[in-house]
């Protein structure tokens, strides 16, 4: 008996509920209690310290340095008050984890203790940056980086079972300027769609001075027991099973999809909000998903910056509370084979100071062409950078997820619905060479009764990468662990080239005597044309779609390495340098940096398959075929007829055949592996090990010891099943 995985499943029998203590009051009371917002800065700073500050936020005005030092003392003051005795700036490095490094407020000023936390430590810091992932922009002896504050997303409390800290959230960036995180050039991207949106609303209302795109973010989670889950060195290191047969019940009878939620389960989500609740993330939804021990939360949008750092943010405070429940949150993209995999909905939308959606319709042909303008540009960049939207969302957990179980495919799509098509469509084929009367009569023709079809009156499309839900787009294809800001800076950056252009355009066509309505609406015929193509309303798991998709022009790029090209590609560069968000050396070292990822996390695979394999799965099946043989031969020893037990014969021969089987491919891997590895090339040592190393020895391992699982018997089976990984909680 394999003691790890039946000392599992005792432990799990004697877990109970974690009680959770509920605050007696309503959310709203506590609600952003640890977070440093409006309500607590109007209280610890001074009047005008607290109005600049705002006009630094809302407007991007430099900060003064009599403010940052007086928001210093006035947050250390709160946050001394609820009880922090230190502080860290908290940033997002290219490992895709957050990052941070606790200072004390405490220290000694000739030989008296006291607290301080100046504005230098506010503003800067300067963790070691030779440790994190660079892409080549700093030597390993060029140890030298900075943090900066990012004013825009509030300072917050985390809790741990022994301190509480302050968390600042950062940009981090080299010694001589590069970014060296998600966060800045996200900060980049949002103000470069900012400038050239608020340049397209002036035709429609010049009273727009600000333009926030926004962002919702569904999260989808497993949990497994913390037991279990360390009795599957795959899990603890991998962050998914790299074997396990298929349970007699998967998701097929359907009933897990909004089903009860189990005891358990439930006082995680309600521990779990509350906390979030206290750092101002507002969680509004939880249900069970459609996979066994699948489940989601989702937030209310917010503007993106802050949406991605409450993101991040929920993700480490997840995994805290479910330990605190014995469980043990699964973030990676495909944890488990056969099921549903798991991503972030990224829900995004742009939103002015004038409290206009600007992908959602008005009430007048006016408003309605300012609704189709924005509309139909999103789906022009979405058309003209789709690589680029597919690399941003290439990783080696997220190559197993899409296309398959609900997942959408790799190849780049959007969909729109019915009415949203036929409106296109009748665009398309009018006439707007006319005058204003002639563009007005297309307008009420075409487009009169859109506010009252639009909203919710189409099917929503779940195999849609890019999908139009009504008053946003929703980009499904970004994966579970994913950090959001990388994908989000693509779709800023591209749309922002969009609207620049459009501008440039239109502009172009009123100065040669056209009218605004007339210019534009000629300008959108030309885009809805031109990105015809990327549109697609039917089911992208079909073969005939993948086919049609080829006809079209669009790329199905399956694998990471290909996909990730696309960020160094001439047509990229000048994109990222044009709208000033990357430099061309920032891109060379992120295309690095995440094919250095992908090749790590191969190579993790692929070493914790040979483990498993010669330390636990052979062994165990050695074990059980000694058993067969040794039944077999007290039946041959009391002369019982040889055909009786001629199935315990062929067991053991079938045991032998998929052993044999198993070392063979291990063995090779390790060839395949150490090939791969003498790659001189970065590039080419990914595709390597995509295609010679996974591509070719990945499944057939698992296939044999997952049919392994089904031989040898369940008492002498080394890892927890995915029965009782998946049902018992």
């Amino acid at each position: 008996m394999n003691n790890s995985r039946f000392n599992a499943l005792n432990t799990l029998q004697t877990r109970q509920d974690l009680k959770v203590d509920q605050p007696q009051t309503k959310v709203s009371a506590y609600f952003a209690s640890n977070v440093f917002n409006k309500t607590a800065m109007q209280e610890y700073l001074h009047k005008t310290t607290f109005k600049s500050l705002m006009a630094s936020i809302e407007k991007g005005e430099k900060i003064d340095p009599a403010v940052a030092n007086d928001t210093a003392q006035g947050m250390k003051n709160w946050a001394m008050s609820k009880g922090v005795t230190h502080y860290t700036h908290w940033f997002q490095p290219l490992t895709g984890a957050t990052a941070e490094k606790h200072d004390s407020f405490f220290t000694l000023a000739d030989g008296k203790a006291i607290e301080v936390f100046a504005a230098s430590a506010l503003v800067q810091q300067e963790p070691d940056a030779s440790s994190f992932p660079s892409g080549g922009i700093r030597n390993t002896f060029e140890a030298r980086g900075y943090t900066a504050w990012d004013p825009t997303s509030p300072a917050f409390i985390f809790e741990s079972n022994s301190a509480k800290t302050l968390c600042i959230p950062t940009i981090f960036v080299s010694y001589t300027g590069e970014s060296l995180d998600y966060k800045a050039p996200l900060l980049k991207s949002l103000h470069a769609v900012e400038e050239a949106a608020i340049a397209v609303c002036n035709y429609f209302d010049r009273n727009v001075s600000r333009v926030s795109p926004t962002l919702g973010i569904e999260q989808e989670y497993f949990l497994v027991d913390l037991a279990l889950y360390n009795a599957r060195p795959d899990l603890i290191m991998a962050g998914r099973t790299l074997f396990g047969h298929s349970p007699a019940k998967g998701q097929q009878l359907e009933d897990h999809y909004f089903g009860s939620i189990p005891e358990r389960v439930h006082s995680f989500m309600v521990d779990f909000e509350i906390e979030s609740h206290k750092l101002g993330i507002p969680l509004l939804t939880r249900h069970n998903e459609v996979a066994p021990g699948q489940f989601e939360c989702a937030p209310l949008f917010a503007e993106i910056n802050l949406a991605v750092d409450q993101n991040q943010l929920l993700m480490d405070l997840m995994g805290k509370i479910a330990r605190k429940h014995h469980f043990a949150v699964l973030l990676h993209e495909k944890p488990f084979a056969g099921i549903n995999g798991s991503g972030k909905h990224n829900n995004w939308s742009l939103g002015t100071d004038t409290g206009i959606n600007l992908l959602s319709p008005g009430k007048t042909p006016k408003s309605n062409l300012q609704f189709l303008t924005f509309f139909i540009n999103v789906i022009k960049a979405f058309h003209d950078h789709a690589d680029l939207i597919r690399a941003a969302i290439a990783s080696a957990p997220n190559d197993h997820r899409l296309g398959a179980n609900e997942a959408p495919p790799a190849i780049m799509s959007a969909f729109l619905g019915t009415q949203l098509t036929y409106v296109l469509d009748e665009i398309e084929k009018s006439n707007f060479k006319g005058g204003e009367k002639q563009v007005q009569e297309v307008m009420k023709h075409g487009i009169k009764n859109l506010p009252e079809i639009l909203m919710d009156n189409t099917d929503r499309n779940r195999t849609s990468p890019f999908a139009f839900t009504g008053n946003k787009f929703e980009l499904r294809a970004v994966g579970s662990s994913a950090n959001c800001g990388l994908a989000m800076t693509v779709l800023n950056t591209a749309v922002a080239k969009q609207l620049k252009d459009f501008k440039i355009a239109v502009d172009s066509q009123i100065g040669e005597g056209k009218s605004r309505d007339a210019a534009i609406l000629a300008i959108l015929q030309e885009y809805i044309k031109a990105s015809k193509n990327i549109r697609f309303e039917g089911n992208g798991y079909g073969d005939e779609w993948v086919e049609e998709a080829k006809k079209r022009g669009l790329e199905n790029i399956k694998t990471t390495p290909k996909a990730l090209a696309a960020f160094v590609s001439k047509k990229s560069i000048k994109l990222f340098e044009e709208l000033n968000v990357y430099t061309k050396i920032e891109l060379e070292a992120r295309y690095e940096v995440a094919l250095e990822n992908y090749i790590k996390k191969i190579q993790i695979e692929a070493k914790l398959m040979q483990e498993l394999v010669s330390t636990a799965i052979i062994p165990a099946s050695i074990q059980y075929q000694n058993r067969l043989i040794q039944n077999l031969r007290g039946q041959k020893e009391l002369g019982i007829d040889s055909k009786l037990y001629t199935p315990q014969l062929h067991l053991v021969e079938e045991i032998s055949s998929k052993i044999s089987t198993l070392k063979k491919n291990i063995d090779a891997m390790q060839k395949a592996f150490d090939k791969a590895h003498g790659e001189h090339s970065i590039p080419k040592m990914a595709e390597a090990y995509c295609d010679h190393v996974k591509g070719k020895f990945f499944d057939p391992i698992r296939n044999d010891v997952d049919d392994l699982e089904l031989l040898v018997a369940d008492e002498l089976w080394p890892l927890p099943k995915y029965r009782e990984l998946l049902f018992l909680k």
